[in-house]
């Protein structure tokens, strides 16, 4: 991938990105994969402000992007962020999110999901995944119901309640 920075600190020149690079399987895989996905994450935020976006909104929408790659998909599923996985989103915004935020909230979750549907538009317009994995994708980031209903669910456990919780959107998988 391209990483030579211009007078405005964007990444400059062609964005090429081989996806085998972006395979984890040790600890020294995982902060190479990190450092891989920084940058990416980085023309992803220019382009935006190419688009026309404000700084603002392209923090806004980088920011999403990167909890759920950086955070989500690397940290925890340590997937490979190419693997074309029906679900990965679902799995992000129905639980682990949820579990892992202090006070989860449609609104902040909500902001996380346009950054990720943005994301993964940005990786379609370069073919970097399928229309077919993008359509599962915003699907998945457009179920605001379901994950508001998850959210309700939570607080509302008691008791072993939790293994039932957890088996509706499971992290176990795929």
């Amino acid at each position: 991938m391209t990483d030579e920075m211009g007078n405005r600190g964007e990444l400059e020149g062609e964005l090429t990105v081989n996806k085998d690079d972006f395979r984890l399987g040790t600890l020294e895989d995982e902060l190479r994969v990190d450092g891989l996905c920084r940058k990416l994450l980085m023309r992803f935020y220019y382009q935006l402000m190419e688009d026309g976006e404000t700084p603002e909104r392209a923090t806004f929408l980088a920011g999403g992007a990167d909890y759920f790659i950086r955070d989500f998909v690397v940290g925890i599923r340590q997937r490979n962020i190419f693997e074309e996985r029906p679900g990965i989103v679902r799995q992000f915004a129905g639980n682990w999110y949820i579990v892992s935020t202090l006070e989860p909230d449609l609104v902040e979750l909500s902001g996380h999901l346009a950054g990720v549907r943005a994301f993964y538009r940005f990786l379609r317009s370069r073919d970097l995944v399928s229309e077919e994995f993008l359509r599962d994708i915003e699907n998945e980031c457009a179920d605001t119901d379901f994950y508001a209903g998850r959210i309700s669910s939570f607080w509302e456990i008691t008791g072993d309640g939790y293994g039932a919780w957890e088996r509706e959107c499971t992290l176990k998988g795929l």
